[in-house]
C-alpha cells in the first residue's frame, strides 16, 4: 500500500510546526512552499497531500541544520490522541494483538511514510520498517526515525507502562556524534547498527494481555468509520500529478532523474514512461513545467539573486538556468524580472 496515494489530516503537520515554533523558527519560513497556512492547519477538517507534509519536513530539517536523532525526538510526540478516532479505536481493542492488526490494516491513517510489516521470530514480535520512498537520504532517515519512535510510543500507550523493547536494529551506521542522538532515551534501547533490517522487537506475550479500556462497540464503530475515511482520502491522481507531488517534495537544489522518479513512484522506468505517454506527456515535460513554475515563484522574491535561484532549481550554473528559462518562456530570467520596458 502506497501511503503517499492518500491525503492526510493536519495533526502530524501541526505537530511538526509546534515542534519548530518551540525552537524559535519562523512559521513563514517553515511553511514556505507548502501551500498551506498555520490557520488552515488548525482546522481539523483540512486534508493535506503527502507532498505538503514532506515539504514541511524538508524545511524543518534545513532550518535546524539536520541534527542527528531529530526524528526520534519528534516521533516521541506522536501519542494515540494524535491519530484522532483511529487512535481511540486502537486503545479500545480487546488485546494489543487486535490493536496491531487494526493499525497495519489502516496504515495510511498513522501518518507513517515508512512501510511497516509484522512478523514472528521465536518468542519475539518484530515490526520491520521499510525505507520511506523519498529521494533525499537525510529526509528518509528522519522519517524512518520518526516512524519507529512513534510506533514504539504507540505500543507503550496501548500495552502499558511495562512495555519495553527487547531489540532495536538499524541498517544505518552508528552516528558520528552519539551524544547528539536520543535513541536510547526515547526508545529505551541502544540500537544494533549495520543490521539486516530496521526493526523493533518485543516479547510477543505483550500482545496477548487484555486491555482495560476494551470496548467492542467502539472498535466496530471506529473500523467502519476508518474504512470510509480511507476510501475518501485515497487521492485518485494521474501519474503526472503523482510525479509533480514527488518533485514538489524534493529539497531545494535536488533534481530527480527518470530512474529516481520511478523508484519514488514504486514502479519501473518503462511503466512510468508508458503511463505518462498515455496521459499525453513525458517526464521531461513534467519536470520542465514544475521547474518553470518554481522559477517564476522564486523570481518574485527580489532578495534572491539569479545565481541562488539557479542553485535552488538544481542547475549547475546560472548560464544553464538562463538557457532553460528562455526556452520555457522566450525571455531571459533577468529580463522577466525587470518586467516590460516603460
Amino acid at each position: 500500500m502506497n501511503v503517499q496515494a492518500f491525503t492526510r489530516g493536519p495533526s502530524s503537520a501541526l505537530l511538526l510546526v509546534n515542534f519548530a515554533l518551540e525552537r524559535g523558527l519562523s512559521p513563514t519560513r517553515l511553511l514556505a512552499g507548502c501551500a498551506v497556512s498555520l490557520e488552515v492547519l488548525q482546522d481539523p477538517n483540512t486534508l493535506l497531500l503527502a507532498a505538503q507534509e514532506l515539504r514541511l519536513v524538508s524545511n524543518l530539517l534545513q532550518l535546524l541544520g539536520h541534527p542527528p536523532g531529530l526524528g526520534y525526538e519528534v516521533g516521541a510526540r506522536y501519542h494515540f490522541s494524535t491519530y484522532g478516532l483511529f487512535g481511540y479505536g486502537l486503545i479500545s481493542s480487546a488485546t494489543p494483538a487486535d490493536a496491531l492488526n487494526l493499525a497495519l490494516r489502516f496504515l495510511p491513517l498513522t501518518y507513517a511514510f515508512a512501510s511497516i510489516d509484522y512478523r514472528l521470530e521465536r518468542d519475539l514480535g518484530v515490526l520491520v520498517f521499510g525505507a520511506p520512498p523519498v529521494a533525499d537520504p537525510q529526509m528518509a532517515g528522519f522519517l524512518l526515525e520518526r516512524d519507529m519512535a512513534a510506533a514504539a510510543v504507540l505500543m507503550k500507550e496501548i500495552v502499558g507502562e511495562d512495555f519495553s523493547l527487547a531489540r532495536l536494529t538499524r541498517r544505518a551506521a552508528p552516528p558520528a556524534d552519539r551524544a547528539a542522538s536520543d535513541v536510547s532515551r526515547v526508545l529505551g534501547r541502544v540500537p544494533e547498527y549495520r543490521a539486516a533490517q530496521d526493526s523493533l522487537a518485543f516479547d510477543r506475550r505483550f500482545l496477548d494481555r487484555a486491555l482495560p479500556q476494551a470496548n467492542p462497540l467502539t472498535v466496530a464503530m471506529c473500523e467502519q468509520l476508518c474504512r470510509q475515511l480511507l476510501e475518501r482520502r485515497q487521492a485518485h491522481q494521474s501519474t503526472a500529478a503523482l510525479v509533480r507531488q514527488h518533485l514538489e517534495a524534493l529539497p531545494a537544489g535536488r533534481v530527480a532523474d527518470l530512474p529516481d522518479m520511478a523508484r519514488l513512484a514504486r514502479t519501473s522506468v518503462r511503466t512510468l514512461k508508458r503511463r505518462l505517454q498515455e496521459e499525453g506527456t513525458s517526464y521531461r515535460q513534467v519536470l520542465a513545467e514544475q521547474r518553470g513554475a518554481r522559477a517564476l515563484e522564486l523570481l518574485g522574491n527580489r532578495a534572491l539573486s539569479l545565481t541562488r535561484i539557479a542553485e535552488e532549481l538544481g542547475f549547475s550554473d546560472l548560464s544553464s538556468f538562463s538557457q532553460s528559462f528562455k526556452r520555457w518562456f522566450g525571455v531571459a530570467p533577468s529580463a522577466y524580472r525587470r518586467g516590460p520596458p516603460g
